[in-house]
């Protein structure tokens, strides 16, 4: 016997260049559908739940590659993005980028067919929320009210501050319409994704033409969070329900705060309705 050669009862060698992990299977793609925005309006929910989908695989963590690292290159960023069989779409979300001037563009140019995908949610407590979340990282921050007007008695809104500026949906979606048709955005209603997670997420199925496999057997309501949780996954056979950040007590706001706030956005909320041909009832 040839020195060091195994004996014939050991398996055969893996053939050359199959080292353990090199032959996984798929192809990393660049994403054909992005959840685009918007901030606090349920994008996390959206990607937990579409990712139950045999036919979509979705990137865990959020790229920030048409805002922040777009200068990373477009390899770098497929470099990120799960494998994928021919069959399956890749998904990232991202919610700066339907505020992000520039990512339209960008989208476009990567791939004009992308697929965007858009919830949104009532802008009052969308801004609300999103001031809950930055006081939990900041604790000396202004209160709401200081923070929502430049002059409180006139009722003049400050819309330079992101959380005021992020709920003018139909500011924003004027940049995306230069560059994709209406019958390339989808739009999530955020308050109805808590209400009928399957309905909500049925519709996004349609719109990225696949089939409907995600349905209210997937979903319980979890009555302590007020949220719908994954029943239990393949995978680890536990429920999966939104992380501990999620469902956040709201600070109180004085009524009247409120109010103004309503009147500031319902204009901007009836052009947006317009444009899309949906209402979402804010009103």
């Amino acid at each position: 016997r040839p020195c060091g050669r195994p004996l014939p009862a050991e398996p055969p060698a893996p053939p050359a260049g199959s080292a353990p992990g090199a032959a996984r299977p798929g192809t990393k793609r660049l994403p054909r559908a992005i959840v685009v925005g918007v901030k606090k309006g349920g994008t996390r929910a959206v990607l937990e739940f579409i990712r139950v989908h045999p036919d979509v695989r979705a990137l865990g963590t959020e790229p920030h590659f048409f805002d922040r690292n777009y200068h990373r290159g477009l390899e770098w960023y497929r470099s990120l993005m799960p494998r994928t069989l021919d069959s399956q779409i890749t998904v990232e979300k991202t919610p700066s980028y339907f505020v992000t001037k520039e990512a339209p563009r960008r989208i476009f140019n990567m791939s004009r067919e992308t697929k965007l995908i858009v919830v949104v949610r009532n802008p009052v407590t969308r801004a609300i929320s999103d001031y809950t979340q930055t006081l939990s990282k900041k604790p000396d921050i202004p209160t709401f009210e200081g923070l929502t007007f430049r002059n409180r008695s006139l009722g003049l809104v400050d819309t330079s501050w992101n959380a005021i500026r992020i709920g003018m949906y139909a500011v924003h979606l004027e940049s995306w319409l230069q560059y994709f048709p209406l019958s390339q955005i989808h739009f999530v209603s955020g308050e109805k994704l808590i209400t009928d997670p399957a309905g909500e997420m049925g519709k996004v199925q349609d719109f990225l033409g696949i089939k409907r496999v995600i349905t209210d057997k997937h979903f319980y309501f979890n009555k302590t969070k007020g949220f719908p949780c994954l029943k239990k996954s393949e995978s680890s056979g536990l429920p999966r329900c939104l992380g501990k950040s999620k469902g956040r007590t709201h600070v109180q706001i004085d009524p009247e705060v409120i109010e103004q706030l309503r009147d500031f956005y319902r204009p901007y909320n009836i052009k947006f309705y317009e444009t899309v041909g949906q209402d979402f009832r804010w009103e």
